[in-house]
């Protein structure tokens, strides 16, 4: 038998005990796991560069969501890698940006994503959100 230890789930006294202070995912796992979802959503109807993509993100989230350019960029360019988007150097102000837009290819992630966001979200909903009598 396990000893009760604070701060992880432990066995102890013959039952898994979660701690009521105790996380299971962090915000950082959430995030992380729905960050191409939201992405490709911001870029459905028009080009984008970095820079805005983060500011969008913090601003439609009332400032929940917060991307750091160390892990925004590696991100727009591994869905590049994928086909999902296209960036292209375009001169902005005196300087030059990559705007990203959709393939097609990206607009059918999108689409599939979106499904399984509503199914999950939905899901999610239903035992959070109801108190049962």
């Amino acid at each position: 038998m396990g000893t009760c230890r604070k701060g992880s789930v432990d066995y102890c006294r013959g039952k898994y005990v979660a701690w009521p202070y105790m996380a299971l995912t962090s915000d950082a796992e959430l995030k992380k796991g729905n960050a191409e979802l939201l992405i490709l959503a911001l870029l459905e109807d028009k080009a984008r560069h970095g820079y805005e993509i983060g500011k969008l993100i913090a601003e439609r989230s009332e400032g929940v969501l917060r991307f750091h350019v160390a892990s925004l960029y590696p991100l727009l360019y591994r869905l590049e890698r994928r086909g999902w988007l296209k960036g292209e150097w375009e001169p902005a102000g005196g300087r030059r940006r990559r705007y990203y837009r959709l393939t097609p290819s990206g607009r059918k992630i999108l689409a599939e994503q979106r499904v399984r966001w509503r199914a999950f979200s939905g899901a999610v909903n239903r035992i959070v959100e109801v108190r049962h009598a």
